[in-house]
């Protein structure tokens, strides 16, 4: 898992901010093809929206994290039910 500064943080934010969800965790929670779908998504767009249809906050942000654990990537930020996750393209897998 990569950490980023707080200026990176940001700028990723704000480039984040007209995307719209391109994966969504539902009731069966995080399975393999949802994985494998946030894969295909980071490897073409680096910077992604995840939105976690759970309403505790804490569970949403630990099944985010536990997501950006399993692909390598970075969790940016978390605005209410959608997360936003990095990963550079040009990271050797």
């Amino acid at each position: 898992m990569m950490n980023l500064t707080s200026q990176q943080k940001r700028a990723l934010k704000a480039r984040a901010h007209h995307l719209k969800p391109v994966v969504r965790i539902g009731q069966k929670g995080i399975t393999d093809s949802l994985l494998a779908e946030t894969e295909q998504a980071l490897e073409a767009h680096e910077l992604i929206k995840m939105h976690v249809a759970i309403d505790d906050r804490n569970t949403r942000h630990a099944m985010a994290e536990s997501v950006a654990e399993k692909t390598g990537a970075a969790v940016v930020a978390h605005i209410g039910k959608i997360s936003i996750l990095y990963r550079p393209k040009d990271e050797c897998r």
